[in-house]
């Protein structure tokens, strides 16, 4: 991963002075997840590049050597993943170690230059977006600068995949190199969603330190926020705290984005309450989440000792790894793991640890999945697994004009594929449960806001006897 820093004007072979690296010599820096790489691809009076180039050992990585995502579970995604490609928050971390003193704004050789707002351009490569390329320029423009981004499709051959979720970025400012380290620094993790490290209540700290004099007035400081802090209710409230000497001072925009985040927070709630409900008037005694994200609903189901047997499968491992430190199911009896389990699988493969449950869940997870690959996740749930209940949840798209900040094409979430109106996902389920043995019943979960219906929609298949 690369990242580079390009200082244009007169006497701009000074930015070595700034950076507290030497232009003439290459440096290499030992990290616990790899090595990063200083050095100058350009040198002259009116053009000097620094880049920074990070080198992740995945073996580093797989193992949890220091500074490595810490495994609580195991799998493929240990040994295949893009970590050693992308500008990721190990990138971050690269920054803060190696340019330290230049984010501190100290340079004793030439504080005046080091003061002054100099004409910079930062080119991030590789940056995480999951295609929601319009918030780049949400982000970084209110901050002064001219925002340039180059996307591409996944594959060539293969155009059914779509956009890749990766963008190479460039910035232009005429801004103070602290500065921009600094926003550098913050906003590659607000748009990398697999961190590496743990987030605690150091975070919040880190955040108000790092960015206190430019994100409280920042138009999309909800997002950033939340982004930063991986949507932790406890620590979004404490860093807006932090943030806002006074609740009035915040803009319209800022207060609109922060009551929508709190209203998909309640909604969310909401959402699984009802399908635990569900589960409970069926009768259900074992159940699988497949695709349990970070385990909100088997935290929630676990509290219940009707449940006698809670498994949950998702594809990520990062987000295994947070369901698993939320149900806090390493170090605990056996008798409690073999209650509570998470393993690494993707719904759209036949997998033995998928059967012998009476239930199964698929908790907004359907609109994730591409369209050509519906028929397979049906014959996995419907065919292969043929649990007793399914109960799937997905958006309802009618609803969508409720939401000030809704994302590109119109859906909720920039890693959806499809979002289905109630007529659409009505027909399907139909046709599903007629197809494949079962029947339906279909309930809306939120606030009503007819006639465009509530913001989700479930439906209930029953195995025919």
């Amino acid at each position: 991963m690369l990242f580079t820093i390009t200082y244009t004007g007169t006497d701009t072979a000074n930015l070595g002075f700034l950076l507290h690296k030497n232009p003439y010599r290459p440096q290499k820096f030992e990290l616990g997840f790899g090595g990063a790489y200083v050095f100058y691809p350009e040198i002259s009076d009116g053009r000097t590049t620094a880049a920074l180039l990070l080198d992740i050992n995945p073996v580093n990585l797989a193992r949890g050597k220091e500074g490595a995502a810490r495994q609580t579970a195991s799998g493929l995604f240990d040994y295949v993943n893009d970590r050693p490609y992308v500008c990721s928050s190990f990138m971050s971390v690269a920054i803060a170690a190696v340019f330290r003193t230049a984010m501190a704004g100290r340079c004793d050789e030439r504080q005046a230059l080091c003061d002054s707002l100099l004409d910079l351009e930062a080119a991030v490569t590789m940056l995480p977006c999951r295609s929601d390329t319009q918030m780049l320029l949400r982000v970084f423009e209110p901050l002064g600068y001219e925002v340039n981004y180059t996307d591409f499709v996944t594959d060539e051959n293969f155009p059914l995949w779509g956009e890749s979720r990766y963008v190479n970025l460039t910035l232009k400012a005429k801004i103070r190199l602290r500065d921009l380290l600094k926003h550098i620094y913050i906003l590659i993790p607000v748009f990398d969603r697999q961190k590496h490290y743990w987030i605690g209540y150091d975070e919040v700290e880190k955040l108000t330190r790092n960015a206190g004099d430019w994100l409280s007035g920042h138009p999309e400081k909800a997002f950033i926020t939340s982004r930063y802090l991986k949507r932790m209710r406890p620590l979004v409230n404490m860093a807006f705290t932090r943030l806002s000497s006074e609740p009035d001072e915040e803009s319209s925009q800022s207060e609109e984005r922060k009551e929508e985040l709190e209203r998909k927070l309640n909604l969310n709630m909401k959402r699984l309450g009802v399908v635990t409900a569900a589960l409970k008037s069926l009768g259900a005694r074992s159940v699988i989440d497949i695709g349990c994200g970070e385990g909100n609903l088997l935290r929630m189901l676990s509290g219940e000792k009707r449940f006698e047997r809670i498994a949950g499968a998702d594809v990520s491992l990062s987000a295994l790894e947070r369901a698993a430190e939320k149900l806090k199911i390493t170090g605990v009896s056996d008798s409690a793991r073999e209650r509570v389990s998470l393993f690494q699988s993707s719904f759209t493969y036949q997998d033995a640890r998928f059967k012998g449950y009476d239930a199964a869940c698929a908790v907004e997870v359907i609109e994730h999945i591409d369209i050509p690959r519906l028929s397979a996740f049906c014959q996995v749930l419907f065919g292969y697994t043929r649990p007793r209940f399914i109960i799937i949840t997905t958006p309802n798209r009618e609803y969508n004009i409720n939401y000030a900040n809704i994302g590109k094409n119109n859906f909720r979430h920039s890693d959806h594929r499809f979002e289905w109106t109630r007529v659409e996902f009505k027909s399907w389920g139909e046709k599903t449960a007629e197809a494949r043995g079962y029947t339906v019943k279909f309930s809306e979960i939120g606030e009503d806001g007819a006639p465009e219906g509530a913001p989700t929609q479930m439906a209930v298949f029953t195995l025919c006897e």
